[in-house]
């Protein structure tokens, strides 16, 4: 028999190099960064059953966002692999277009995705969880030190990355009904935002919103479009990932909706928290409610539907595109207007959330705050939208609190090195009052920044940093060499006119009157090296090269190579404003001649460079004249 067993109150935690809150894409990325580079990590979540949960569509990838994950793989983050094992089907977006457009998308299993992402994390030896809410942190002399949760722990850690989601001060809007929580089912967190406007952030609301999810079974599939996966089956990750097969992917559908159901859906707008102002947040231009589109786009008959599968072993379905926060009564009798859903059971509603976040120019280019030394903010705490969005800034949070922490210097994209660079450049110089999303136009140097050279590009950084494995060096070593071979092939080959000119009139090339080099007919439009090297099979036993990736690498750099240049030199000459560093104690009062608001959007930002300067929304180019006439440039 025990006796006394009077237990503290405190559990007993060691202090941690680093301290992440919250589980999503961003918590996941960042714990798993800092913890492969030597830091030792506290992962807290509210729910250990949530990590990584994909609380809005099954995918990953897309427009830009494909480009990301691919660049989080590159460095040695952890989503391009869950990614691939999760992935049920796989599509290369906007093949019709150049390469620097192709952006790589997956539709995976919700809870595979889920499961995989746990197993992970668990696997890696300096990760220990904690479920539980953080309710405070622990600030000293503006230094943060640790953080204090709901249960009343104190848990000590030298640096905090906070990725909080959609989680602060959560409330859930469905039609007139609204209650508290960071997701359907799961409660919000409270405390935080209050506590970090005591210490001076600037703090504001969005909104964001979700689909219904519908019983698979009771729709009719035969009245949909059929959306396949592609044959080729790239995947996210530069590791050899075991994928799954073309022919077995699941299929997507399409469909519409009609005016009969607009008409259905505008009964519910006396309803709607978004017209009647119960939701104060903006919510994301580019990814509107059903409702916000037919009010916006009032000339449209119809608006796309895609109708996604929630995974291998579920009948739940995603309805993509119909995210709504009406009253529940009203979403369903307007679904079963929509064909293929005239039968459509739900397994819950779609709402809306709004949520706290906190302008990202408070942020440095770390993302460290600029008022808290050593605490980070990752995700859609600083007004992004994503999945990948998140990931990329989670990854970047982790990788520099691991190293702020251990007196290293820190690792900052420029815009011109990773798509993951422009987000960040982005947030930081312009902020945003509305979620914010990828798109490849945001990208000024998007030839450079493709998917399918971020190996190139990054893993070389990641191996550095102690990031990317020895196996991803050597990877990207073995394809350099693959492709500077391929080229010089290709350079060398001889083609006879008799050898070809049959393929290039079925394709309405004009043929050749003279030998010519492989190079020269390679470079003509509408000509692959995939279809060159089924018209001419001895070309394909020359370059004796099966790696699908290494072919396709070798094709764009010579292809593209005087664009290619192009940008590069472009990139030289911003890199030039990039080096002129503006003085900490740079006046900005003094200098009469800049506009009112250059002037005060360059105080409350302060600008490392003036390329910085330049990239300030409110900071025309005269203003960087004045700037650099002051500085003696």
């Amino acid at each position: 028999m025990v006796k006394n067993c009077n237990l503290p109150l405190q559990l007993m935690f060691p202090e941690y190099d680093v301290i992440v809150v919250g589980a999503g894409h961003a918590g996941c990325e960042a714990a798993a960064a800092a913890a492969n580079m030597g830091s030792k990590v506290m992962l807290i979540t509210m729910n250990m059953q949530t990590i990584a949960q994909m609380s809005c569509n099954p995918a990953m990838g897309g427009i830009a966002k494909g480009q990301i994950v691919r660049e989080i793989d590159a460095l040695g983050g952890y989503s391009g692999i869950v990614s691939d094992k999760s992935m049920i089907q796989f599509r290369m977006l906007n093949k019709s277009k150049g390469p620097g457009m192709w952006s790589p998308r997956t539709q995976n299993d919700r809870m595979l995705f889920a499961s995989t992402w746990r197993e992970m994390l668990e696997a890696t030896p300096n990760i220990d969880f904690w479920q539980d809410m953080v309710k405070e942190l622990i600030v000293s002399r503006g230094t943060i030190k640790g953080v204090i949760t709901g249960m009343g722990q104190t848990i000590y850690g030298k640096a905090v990355v906070l990725t909080n989601g959609t989680f602060l001060n959560g409330v859930i809007h469905i039609g007139e009904k609204q209650f508290g929580g960071g997701r359907m089912g799961e409660k919000g967190a409270t405390g935080l935002t209050e506590q970090l406007v005591s210490l001076g952030f600037e703090s504001a609301r969005l909104k964001t919103g979700t689909p219904p999810r519908i019983d698979g079974r009771s729709l009719d599939y035969s009245k949909m479009e059929i959306q396949e996966g592609d044959e080729e089956i790239v995947g996210f990750s530069y590791l050899p990932i075991e994928k799954v097969k073309p022919k077995g992917q699941r299929h997507c559908w399409i469909t519409y909706t009609n005016e009969t159901v607009h008409e259905i859906l505008k009964t519910g707008f006396e309803k709607s928290p978004m017209y009647q102002g119960r939701i104060k947040g903006s919510g994301p231009r580019y990814c509107p409610s059903i409702e916000d589109k037919i009010s916006r786009f009032a000339e449209r008959e119809r608006h796309q539907l895609f109708v996604e599968p929630e995974g291998w072993n579920t009948v739940e379905i995603y309805v993509n595109g119909f995210s709504t926060s009406l009253p529940e009564d009203v979403q369903y009798k307007a679904l079963q207007l929509v064909p293929g859903f005239e039968n459509c059971r739900f397994f819950r509603p779609g709402y809306a959330i709004e949520y706290d976040y906190f302008p990202p120019t408070q942020l440095q280019f770390t993302l460290e705050t600029k008022l808290i030394k050593n605490l980070f903010f990752a995700g859609q705490i600083n007004g992004t939208t994503g999945y990948e969005e998140a990931a990329c800034q989670g990854l970047m949070a982790g990788i520099n609190a691991h190293r702020n922490v251990h007196d290293l210097e820190p690792v900052v994209l420029q815009r011109s090195d990773a798509y993951i660079g422009v987000l960040i450049d982005d947030l930081i110089n312009k902020g945003t009052d509305e979620p914010y999303r990828m798109f490849t136009s945001r990208a000024e140097f998007r030839t450079l920044l493709r998917q399918d050279n971020a190996d190139l590009r990054l893993t070389p950084l990641g191996h550095e940093i102690g990031l990317a494995s020895d196996e991803r060096l050597q990877l990207v070593k073995e394809k350099q060499g693959k492709v500077a071979k391929l080229k010089e092939k290709l350079a060398e080959y001889p083609v006879e006119p008799s050898a070809v000119n049959t393929y290039l009139e079925s394709i309405g090339s004009t043929p050749l009157a003279e030998r010519a080099r492989a190079l020269k007919l390679l470079l003509r439009p509408g000509i692959t090296l995939k279809d060159m090297q089924e018209a001419l099979p001895q070309l394909k036993e020359t370059l004796n090269e099966t790696d699908v990736l290494a072919l396709e690498q070798a094709e764009i750099q010579l292809k593209y190579d005087v664009y290619i240049e192009k940008e590069k030199e472009l990139v030289k000459k911003m890199a030039s404003l990039e080096d002129l560093i503006i003085p900490d104690s740079f006046n900005y009062d003094k200098l009469s001649a800049l506009s009112t608001e250059a002037r005060q959007k360059l105080i409350k930002i302060k600008p490392r460079t003036l390329g910085q300067a330049s990239r300030i929304s409110g900071v025309n180019p005269s203003d960087v004249q004045i700037l650099m006439v002051y500085m003696g440039r």
